[in-house]
């Protein structure tokens, strides 16, 4: 199996922000990831980039919010998109971006 692009959309949230979603399916794991997804998912508001859910080879499945980085406990596809829309919904409120 070669690795299989399941979602690559940019959705427009306010004039200022948007959201990217990128996730494909590999053959196999990353270095680090008990799963076989590789994934970005980046809110984006007045061009920079404000909350990002990625996973790297070595470095597993983290999220950078807030100028910090945490690691994340990756459950599902389903469960990753949820909580990415929490953390979006969360910095849009938060910044006057609602």
């Amino acid at each position: 199996m070669k690795a299989r692009p399941l979602i690559n959309r940019r959705v427009i949230l306010t004039p200022r922000a948007f959201a990217e979603l990128v996730i494909w399916e590999l053959p196999a794991p990353l270095a680090g990831s008990p799963h076989r997804f590789k994934y970005r998912l980046a809110l984006v508001a007045d061009a920079v980039c404000v909350v990002r859910c990625d996973n790297e080879g070595g470095k597993g499945d983290h999220v950078h919010a807030g100028g910090c980085e945490r690691s994340y406990r990756f459950e599902s596809i389903d469960g990753l998109i949820a909580d990415f829309q929490a953390h979006v919904r969360r910095w849009l409120d938060d910044h006057g971006h609602s």
